[in-house]
């Protein structure tokens, strides 16, 4: 129907009652309507003739107002509509937003039918409605009027107050309303109400008004009322705040009188009003402001009061109803069409805010040294302010004593909540500790008497949250460091040097591969401490640190707490352990002065509870420091773990953490999370715990497409003892060896070798092997695997030996890790499905045998690939890590080579940066191949084992 009728011309046609009325459908060519319309019916419409206009019937289509809605609003936007259906469609716009706004108004008919009709109508409405006359075609209201005199055509304004009142009728009448309240104003049957036409000529007087009514706010005004002093509340004391009416024209918005002025027959107009518009209220203004009077005063009570007086001009207030316009009257006389004004001086605002005050104690900074051993309390109290500014003790004692909703300060009248007063009476909010007190600080808000309250602290505490908030330039590079930091590193070894000299501990909790290990080195010869740093870390990671330091810290002591013949007795550098030495050695480690503690991988104490945690906890120094791409894992309690570690009592003990933030943080997920909760325990732990992700805008940018890292790791007791057998019992036969038989021997020393570096269980051929413990290389793959799908990455596993490649497999299906292994043997089509197994994220470890995956294959959901066993020639290296690396790839690389520290993998990576000669011959030569050629001299000393010093 919507489409048949495109391009016809609208017209309304009213009747009694309104609801009945119609919109018409018609071409004003007089042509037919489109054939799919079925039996229109025929419409009387006036056309031009010569000067004049005639009559002539035209084939319509009428419809309710209800079903003509929907292809009203429609046409308002449609290009083929006609302009007389786009004026009505907004003028059907415009009837629903006044049924929206509840613009509606009982009444009845002529035939005392009842009957809905738009109104009151404000100064906007009207205009709205005049521009849509004015722009009505003369297609829009060509119906003549019924009669058999003169050819006369309805007024647009007019017929669009008839088709308002038309919609408002219709649109509420529905068989629920009927059946709720009855039939009259509900249902679409004609009800008659004969006895209520007073009634009804009183709503309708109101809603025809040319005037609106709004009260101007007078807080000094004694001299308005009648009384000379002024008029008595119950309570004796007097109230000097009144109402003034206001009478404005709906005709012309620029006219408006007060009421005195309006009964006294002295009604003035603005400025921008010529004289001629002191006339626009016209003969029944007082009339019409009686009546909208009378209809707010239903709504809002005290206004009946003004009906009582000969002119309806000042209303005087009680401070309950001036409370009453503070808040909820105020709106609901807005609904009835009449505004409330407040003064302008009034607009400034009296607020609360709760305030921390630490004084500083003498000769005290604004640090954290000792912050949480102070014995001394905090104040918390509430600070009363006007327009920003901090009221005195004196102005609050005098807001205190207040009873009036309105009180004169600073030569100001200031509206006064009642809450605000009990404020002022009850200032002192009780002490606080100092961890609750740098929480509230950093969060910036707390919780008094069940409301969440902004707090402010001041002072010395002031000063520290500034400093823990404010964002750090870069530090400078320390003397000594032989490494260039990038620009984020920087950053981040000033934070670490802020928290340190601050006494207040850290967590750096970087992604893999962004440096952390060289940030921390940077850190401890910054702060050029007397006393070591000690550092707690897998034993995988021992001769990381180590070679770390060397390299970027040459000169710096360092020493390993780790194995036989330990010692503390060497000041100054680093001393390196493990967690289990520690853990056995607590005692000891607690018993010497250390400058500053770091813990690596500081997720191996994220249980609180456990030995690690409560032996590495008794470890006493100046600065603490936890290193780990994971600080959470799995529940908050594992952060709560880390900080309160790194800085004891911040988020006070473990119940009430999970009381206050973790249950509200974790309750949810996505839009179910409790944002403002999880906001809250942002802000109080992001100053102590510094995150930066490979994915974080300045941050991956600045990283090399590829990073490359040489993981050392130590042989386990069973793997040396097989090694040095090996060694000793090859080296004898290759020694009186000659030609291909000694180049065998040798290639099969490396084999067995790299075998046995790899795992006891490869090289002893095992048929149901016990894996765990007995390999350095599978405890720091376990470690890596545990980081990488921590962050939830993917990682490609790349062993030259398939019964490694199994072995691997067999170990992470133990552990619950899904993986899949791709080798020689696998088909082709197989090959295929697993690599899309691979790419949609299906499985995060990807096992892959060198030779048969090394190259062929898009792997670019790996960021990150290990070698868990070198092969000698490096390009076939590369080859491999190019499964990841390659177009495609929108993640930086992560390269890992996992290196048994002391054994041949060893001494080959050193070669390789030291001596380029040998270097040139294994690039050259084949890889192994060209080690065939070593003497027996060099290749003892290739092959040896090197105990760590």
């Amino acid at each position: 129907m919507g489409e048949a009728l495109a391009g016809c011309a609208a017209v309304f046609l009213p009747a009694d009652p309104p609801r009945e009325g119609q919109i018409a459908f018609w071409r004003p060519d007089g042509g037919p309507l489109p054939e799919t319309i079925e039996a229109p019916e025929e419409l009387t419409v006036t056309r031009r003739h010569g000067s004049g206009a005639r009559r002539r019937t035209v084939p319509a289509v009428r419809m309710s107002v209800t079903d003509a809605l929907p292809l009203l609003t429609r046409a308002r936007h449609a290009t083929a509509a006609h302009p007389a259906a786009a004026c009505w469609g907004a003028a059907a716009l415009h009837a629903l937003h006044l049924i929206a706004r509840g613009r509606l108004l009982p009444g009845l008919t002529g035939g005392a039918v009842d009957a809905w009709r738009a109104g009151p109508l404000d100064t906007e409405d009207l205009a709205q409605l005049r521009a849509i006359a004015a722009a009505m075609p003369a297609e829009a209201h060509a119906v003549p009027l019924p009669g058999n005199g003169p050819l006369r055509l309805a007024a647009p304004e007019a017929l669009l107050r008839a088709f308002l009142d038309a919609i408002a009728d219709a649109l509420p009448r529905t068989p629920a309303a009927a059946a709720a309240v009855g039939p009259a104003f509900a249902s679409r049957a004609a009800t008659r109400l004969p006895g209520a036409h007073d009634w009804a000529a009183e709503v309708a007087a109101g809603a025809d008004a040319g005037v609106r009514v709004s009260l101007r706010l007078d807080l000094s005004a004694r001299d308005l009322f009648d009384q000379p002093s002024g008029v008595e509340r119950g309570v004796g004391e007097v109230t000097t705040a009144a109402a003034l009416v206001q009478v404005h024209s709906l005709a012309d918005p620029t006219v408006v009188a007060d009421a005195a002025e309006l009964w006294a027959g002295e009604p003035h107009a603005t400025a921008t009003a010529t004289a001629a518009a002191t006339t626009h209220f016209g003969p029944r203004a007082r009339i019409d402001t009686l009546l909208v009077l009378r209809r707010a005063a239903r709504v809002w009570s005290p206004l009946a009061r003004l009906l009582e007086r000969p002119v309806p001009d000042v209303l005087s207030l009680t401070d309950e109803e001036l409370y009453e316009l503070l808040g909820r009257a105020a709106h609901t006389l807005a609904e009835a069409g009449v505004t409330v004004h407040w003064p302008r001086r009034l607009a400034r605002e009296l607020t609360a805010t709760a305030v921390l005050n630490s004084p500083a104690s003498p000769g005290s900074a604004a640090d954290g040294h000792g912050f949480f051993e102070e014995a001394g309390l905090l104040a918390f109290r509430w600070q009363l302010a006007l327009g920003g500014e901090p009221l005195t003790e004196t102005e609050m004692d005098a807001l205190a004593e207040a009873h009036r909703p309105v009180v004169r300060l600073r030569d100001e009248w200031v509206l006064v909540d009642p809450a605000l007063v009990r404020k002022a009476r009850k200032r002192d909010l009780g002490l606080l500790d100092p961890v609750d007190a740098l929480a509230v600080a950093l969060t910036g808000e707390t919780e008094v008497d069940g409301e969440r309250v902004e707090a402010v602290p001041v002072g010395r505490l002031a000063s520290l949250r500034d400093r823990l908030t404010a964002e750090l330039p870069p530090a400078a590079p320390p003397e000594g460091l032989r490494a260039t930091l990038r620009d984020y590193q920087l950053r981040g070894l000033a934070w670490l040097d802020l928290m340190t000299s601050l006494g207040l501990g850290g967590c750096l909790a970087d992604d893999m591969g962004l440096g952390k290990t060289v940030t921390l080195i940077a850190l401890h010869l910054h702060r050029d401490h007397p006393s070591p740093t000690l550092v707690v870390c897998p034993a995988s990671l021992l001769g990381n640190w180590e070679r770390e330091i060397a390299r970027f810290a040459p000169g710096v002591p360092v020493r390993r707490f780790h194995g036989s013949g330990r010692s503390l007795d060497e000041p100054g550098g680093f001393v390196l352990t493990t967690y289990a030495t520690m853990r056995g050695s607590a005692a000891e480690l607690a018993a010497h002065h250390w400058g500053m503690v770091v813990a690596d991988e500081a997720q191996h104490v994220k249980n609180p509870h456990s030995a690690t945690a409560r032996a590495l906890r008794t470890l006493e120094a100046p600065a603490r420091v936890a290193l780990t791409g994971t600080p959470m894992e799995n529940n908050l309690s594992e952060l709560w773990a880390l900080l309160d570690w790194t800085t004891p009592g911040l988020l006070g003990p473990l119940k009430t953490f999970r009381a206050r933030h973790a249950r509200a943080v974790e309750g949810g997920s996505g839009p179910l999370r409790d944002t403002e909760a999880t906001e809250r325990l942002s802000r109080l732990v992001s100053p102590f715990l510094l995150r930066r992700r490979k994915s974080d805008p300045g941050i991956a940018p600045e990283l090399p497409p590829k990073t490359e890292t040489d993981h050392p790791v130590p042989l386990g007791r069973e793997q040396a003892a097989l090694y040095e057998a090996a060694v000793r019992e090859t080296l004898a036969r290759i020694e009186t060896a000659e030609g291909i038989a000694r180049r065998g021997l040798v290639m099969k020393l490396l084999t067995t070798l790299k075998q046995i570096c790899n795992h006891p269980a490869q090289y002893l051929r095992e048929a149901a092997p016990g894996l765990s413990a007995r390999s350095g290389k599978l405890e720091l793959l376990d470690e890596l695997l545990d980081t990488i799908l921590a962050e939830g990455a993917s990682v490609l596993v790349f062993t030259q030996y398939v019964q490694m490649a199994r072995l691997i497999e067999r170990h992470l299906a133990g552990r619950g890790i899904p993986s899949q292994l791709l080798h020689g043997g696998t088909p082709v089509a197989r090959r295929e499905e697993m690599v899309d197994h691979f790419q949609s994220g299906a499985a995060p470890v990807f096992l892959l045998s060198l030779k048969a995956a090394g190259t062929g294959l898009n792997l670019t959901r790996a960021s990150h690939v290990i070698h868990y066993d070198r092969w000698w020639n490096p390009a076939v290296e590369d080859q491999a890590t190019d499964r990841a690396y390659r177009i495609g790839q929108t993640q930086p690389v992560q390269v890992h080579r996992l290196v048994t520290e002391g054994t041949v993998e060893d001494r080959i990576a050193q070669l390789l940066a030291a001596k380029r000669e040998l270097a040139d011959a294994v690039l050259s030569g084949g890889g192994e191949t060209a080690l065939t050629e070593l003497s027996d001299a060099e290749l003892a000393d290739l092959v040896s084992l090197r105990r760590p010093s």
